[in-house]
């Protein structure tokens, strides 16, 4: 919580008694307007009961306190309730760590620094992140454990790359690759696993599953930030991804695929994945696709402005503005086909965009309503969490305020229905952030 909390409302940090308050069993929230993450609509002034790690009573009549042992009442004073924020492409161990860095510090102290911008996250109100690929298991075990502050976090592990795919980040000196020889430096940290047929994938993938990966990550096209691969490359073949998707079948889950391009797209569709990271230079022959078949599209509001990466690489540089290009149509190809949609950020190597986390959120409107985009960020990605199936990290229901779901919560100091860049403003807009530990 950004907050300490009293019978009588919020107390600003420091106040009160100096002594800790004996935990309480179950929090209950008065004369909030909630926005439940399905609903277009706030509330009327509700009372919102939370006991354990569950939302139990949702309710326009005021519950009364005297009844509940140990609880913690909070007086929203007409303030908004919303569900905890959901970045579904997010990089916890790399977000913040530039790339140079990330290639050559110690791994110990790389994950040090993972932890601080975990907690950072939390505080800026994203209490869930799906992991689209670095070395987390540990850190989503700390966080877990209620060792260090942090998101939920939905894992996949090392992403997984063909030679000269997105995801092979060798040096020099560490090509060629001999099957059987040593792996590489990226490799050895966690961050990439490479593979180069149907046999290698399915081992690279069942190695994530097998240290809890709750999805698969496979790089099914060119990248920005790799620049031996041209961006409208289609890496892999159908039935090396179909692989990975037979292995997490097998555990219940499902495959995620990098891909800009129709091809790549195409051949991870006819392979059997269940989502699409970025496709900013999608057609709509393929848009079409994704909504004929249901699948997922996790698109991220990459835009020339302020929150544009910073790459110094020329070829790098080329390639991102590709992508910029091909934002604005991609977004209208979603809205156009109503294709399921997520929001996430993938935000890499920049402490200093990381903070502008919920600023890209707020982005969304260019497309959305500040409802639409609030959904997509909660019960939408909720919704795209819950394909990891029986190994879902965190049975329940995230996303949403309703009975059963999990409380993961924000109390908001304004309505970012009527305007959303609240949200760009954690520190001073978000009262309380509450995300009760649960134990994977």
């Amino acid at each position: 919580m950004q907050a300490q909390i009293g019978d009588e409302g919020i107390q600003p940090p420091g106040g009160g008694s100096e002594q800790a308050p004996a935990p309480a069993n179950a929090t209950l929230f008065l004369n909030v307007r909630v926005f439940d993450g399905k609903s277009a609509m706030l509330s009327p002034p509700s009372s919102v009961l939370v006991r354990g790690n569950t939302i139990e009573q949702v309710q326009p009549s005021p519950i009364d306190a005297s009844a509940l042992e140990k609880v913690t009442v909070i007086n929203g004073q007409g303030r908004v309730l919303m569900p905890g924020l959901i970045d579904a492409h997010w990089h916890a161990f790399m977000a913040a760590i530039p790339q140079q860095v990330l290639m050559t510090a110690d791994s110990s102290y790389l994950q040090l620094l993972a932890a601080r911008e975990a907690e950072a996250t939390l505080m800026r109100g994203f209490t869930t992140v799906r992991d689209m690929g670095g070395p987390v298991f540990g850190l989503k075990r700390a966080i877990d454990e209620g060792v260090i502050v942090g998101p939920r976090i939905y894992p996949s592990g090392a992403f997984i790359s063909q030679t000269s795919g997105h995801g092979d980040f060798r040096f020099s000196f560490e090509v060629p690759r001999t099957l059987g020889g040593p792996l590489s430096h990226s490799e050895v940290i966690g961050v990439a696993a490479i593979a180069d047929s149907p046999d290698e994938v399915r081992l690279r993938a069942r190695e994530q599953l097998r240290h809890g990966a709750s999805q698969i990550k496979l790089v099914a096209g060119g990248g920005v930030a790799s620049p031996y691969n041209p961006i409208e490359s289609t890496q892999f073949t159908e039935p090396e991804i179909r692989a990975a998707v037979e292995a997490a079948e097998n555990w219940g889950t499902y495959v995620s695929v990098h891909a800009y391009v129709p091809r790549a797209i195409q051949q991870a569709v006819a392979a059997g994945v269940k989502c699409i990271e970025h496709g900013h230079l999608i057609d709509e022959l393929t848009a079409r696709l994704l909504a004929d078949k249901g699948i997922w599209w996790s698109l991220q509001p990459f835009l020339n402005d302020q929150d544009a990466p910073r790459l110094v690489n020329p070829v790098s540089q080329k390639k991102l503005l590709q992508v910029f290009a091909g934002t604005d149509n991609a977004y209208k190809l979603a809205r156009k086909f109503n294709i399921k949609t997520a929001f996430g950020t993938d935000i890499l190597f920049d402490a200093q965009l990381t903070n502008r986390q919920g600023a890209q959120l707020a982005k969304l409107t260019r497309w959305y309503t500040p409802a639409e985009a609030l959904k997509m960020a909660t019960g939408d990605n909720g919704e795209l969490l819950s394909l990891s199936g029986y190994i879902n990290p965190y049975p329940g229901r995230l996303g949403v305020i309703e009975p059963g779901a999990l409380a993961d919560l924000l109390l908001v100091d304004g309505n970012p229905l009527e305007n959303i860049k609240l949200i760009e403003d954690p520190a001073k807009n978000f009262v309380v952030i509450i995300q009760p530990r649960t134990l994977s």
